[in-house]
């Protein structure tokens, strides 16, 4: 029995949720991918999963080798990076997880490029929903949080992005511009969960709020539960009912950006603030990271900034502008 090779297909059962999707996943026939977990547990004399006809579940003893196990193929990629450091060539697989609306509207169109420049370099991008964290199973993580991530990882900044109120051009020529956010009492409103807004929006003109409070200018809070068209976790199922005139949305303006400068969208209430999060790339503590890695950190930052504003807004020409006097 090779006891490596063994060891790497019984981690990727663990990631795919089950022998099928790891067997597709490398390329192997499924009886083998089984037969190999079971040599393993046979060579080590212990159970390390609990099958159904329907899933898998680790045992303890499993969950406890399982760590072992990726720390010891951690340790064997960065031997093997260090390894071919001398060629400074990128290359191997790289695991991505993101939030489905950074891999969309930022990370598609920029992927040609990575690859155009990286050819050895194969992603695997994973957006199962919202993400706020290093996950440790991953090469990359880019999650968004309101205040500085802490924990045991690195972590670097990519952008700023504020989330910005809009709506069509159509539906504002229909229902009229607000031009203040008093005036949103009077639309159809796309929101997140009631439960999420228990307490309303509220707007700051002036200066940014620094620790929940407003630094200068007004602040208003709207109860857009007045209202709603629309409620819904899912921000592209938002986006695209904005753009198809439904009501006006707050979206983050990675999202809306092309939309903005096609004039798809139009931003509503420009000197006016809500809130914003910073967008962070996050990676598991490690000694050494590899070429591949590093590579693709360096192409965020590059395509993203990687300062403490909104690139979006500032390319297409609306950012928040301070209020009249």
């Amino acid at each position: 029995m090779d006891q490596l090779r063994a060891m790497r297909v019984f981690a990727k059962v663990i990631d795919e949720g089950g022998f099928a999707k790891a067997a597709r996943a490398l390329d192997m026939a499924p009886p083998v991918v089984t037969r190999m977990v079971a040599e393993l547990e046979n060579h080590l004399g212990a159970r390390l999963l609990n099958r159904t006809t329907r899933s898998i579940a680790l045992t303890e003893v499993g969950e406890q080798y399982l760590d072992k196990v990726r720390g010891i193929l951690i340790d064997i990629e960065e031997s093997e990076a260090l390894a071919s450091e001398a060629t400074k060539v990128p290359r191997g697989h790289l695991r991505v997880l993101c939030p489905p609306a950074v891999a969309v509207h930022q990370l598609a169109k920029h992927l040609p490029r990575f690859q155009a420049t990286y050819p050895q370099v194969t992603l695997e991008i994973t957006s199962p929903g919202a993400v706020d964290t290093v996950d440790e199973s991953f090469d990359v993580t880019i999650f968004s949080r309101r205040d500085p991530p802490d924990g045991d990882f690195i972590a670097r900044r990519l952008a700023r992005t504020e989330v910005v109120v809009c709506a069509a051009p159509e539906y504002l020529d229909r229902r009229g511009r607000p031009e203040h956010p008093r005036d949103l009492k009077d639309h159809a409103a796309l929101i997140p969960p009631i439960s999420a807004l228990q307490r309303g929006l509220v707007f700051y003109s002036g200066a940014w709020p620094e620790n929940g409070a407003a630094d200068a200018g007004e602040s208003y809070t709207v109860d857009v539960q007045a209202h709603p068209a629309l409620s819904s976790t899912h921000i592209d199922t938002t986006y695209a009912a904005a753009l198809a005139g439904l009501g006006i949305a707050g979206l983050p303006s990675y999202v809306i950006e092309d939309a903005l400068l096609e004039h798809a969208l139009e931003r509503v209430l420009p000197e006016w603030r809500i809130f914003s999060v910073t967008l962070w790339a996050g990676m598991p503590s490690r000694r050494h990271l590899p070429a591949r890695t590093r590579a693709f950190l360096d192409f965020l930052l590059e395509i993203f900034g990687g300062e403490d504003r909104d690139p979006w807004l500032a390319a297409a020409g609306c950012e928040t502008r301070p209020p009249a006097i």
